[in-house]
């Protein structure tokens, strides 16, 4: 069992005290956004060992197991991190594991550099994510009703938003859908940033439901993302509750600290609320245009106290432990491998006692042994 020393990523939407708060420390005063914990070669963590790719490289069968390897390769399959949004992220989607595979072999057959600004896929892995709310956390996940999303614009008074009033009472739903958003991304840029700013005016005015978005554009001032967001359903996560995102699913975070999982890919395509490209006709060919649920998950009980956050992905499968004073010691040994993230409390793993934020790495068939007071997260996967 590895204990991790994680990096923490400073993007400029990062919470200023979140992270710090957590970990008991007094914070830097810059944005401090994520805190990585896994294999990832953009940060990935350090053991006693070396970092953990490679400890994994050296012997992927060994770490990760035969199960895993088979499954997946040799390599950990997820990446874990807490998040701590500050200001809203960039409203995305992810590709599917086909569209990502073909997206990928396609700009390297056209020789689109790995670092360019342009480029949409940096690999040919699917990215579905799972977010869990430490404290209240705002994000909007999937499109509304169309027709509730044309009540929104309405109310905002807007003469430059009728037309789109209008085609959200259109039918089919995902075609109106695809025809907005269609015409927000393409509008000329000024004439759009116009049409942002008076209606972020009338959010602020309206309040209530349309407060989030005059938050938003407060950030983001005259970015079409402000009004391509409106179409979203806006969730508010309660502590413990979580988020699942599928391929195609457009989201955003907003603000809150959670524990996120993702399958270990770096494909995001960005709809809005960025300085970064925005590559139109890709995005409407991964988006799926589906009103839906945002789909609020709460833990279901598991044996021996385990808490599961359950989804239909196996490259990850997140759940927790809420450790009560004097309770019983927990045997977590999997022929997976394990990350463990103590976020309440204090925890002891193995040989290693885990304080807020801190996490270790359990190699697959090792003895995983857990007790104390507090709040523990397991990361694995279903192999």
């Amino acid at each position: 069992m590895d204990r991790l020393d994680n990096t923490v990523r400073p993007y400029a939407w990062g919470s200023t005290t979140a992270i710090a708060q957590l970990l008991g420390v007094e914070p830097t005063g810059e944005p401090q956004a994520e805190m990585w914990m896994g294999a990832h070669p953009g940060a990935p963590s350090r053991t006693g060992r070396g970092t953990l790719a490679e400890v994994i490289d050296a012997d992927p069968e060994r770490e990760l197991g035969a199960a895993s390897v088979a499954k997946f390769g040799p390599r950990l399959p997820f990446l874990l991190k807490l998040l701590a949004a500050g200001a809203p992220l960039s409203l995305q989607v992810h590709p599917d594991l086909d569209q990502a595979k073909a997206g990928y072999a396609d700009e390297e057959r056209r020789g689109v550099p790995a670092d360019a600004a342009h480029r949409t896929y940096k690999d040919a892995n699917h990215k579905p994510e799972l977010v869990c709310a430490l404290t209240d956390f705002d994000g909007l996940c999937g499109f509304r009703d169309p027709l509730r999303a044309a009540e929104l614009l309405d109310a905002l008074g807007v003469d430059s938003l009728k037309p789109y009033v209008d085609l959200l009472h259109a039918q089919p739903e995902e075609a109106a859908l695809r025809e907005v958003l269609t015409a927000i991304l393409t509008a000329d840029r000024d004439e759009m940033a116009r049409t942002v700013t008076e209606a972020a005016a009338a959010c602020d005015r309206l309040g209530g439901d349309h407060a989030p978005y005059a938050a938003i554009a407060h950030h983001y001032p005259g970015d079409p993302g402000v009004i391509a967001a409106m179409l979203l359903n806006h969730v508010r996560l309660q502590p413990g509750e979580a988020l699942y995102l599928g391929a195609g699913v457009p989201h955003a975070y907003l603000n809150g600290l959670g524990v996120e999982i993702m399958a270990n890919s770096d494909n995001v395509l960005r709809c809005g609320l960025t300085p970064k490209h925005v590559d139109v006709p890709e995005l409407l060919r991964i988006v799926r245009f589906e009103p839906r649920d945002p789909g609020v998950l709460r833990p279901e009980a598991a044996p021996d106290g385990e808490e599961l956050y359950d989804t239909p992905t196996d490259e990850f499968r997140l759940s927790r432990y809420v450790l009560p004073a004097g309770g019983a010691t927990h045997d977590l040994t999997l022929a997976t491998p394990q990350i463990l993230l103590c976020t309440a409390g204090s925890v002891r793993a193995g040989e290693h006692e885990l304080s807020p934020g801190t996490s270790v790495f359990v190699p697959a068939g090792e003895k995983a042994e857990v007790s104390g007071t507090g709040t523990l997260f397991r990361a694995t996967v279903v192999a």
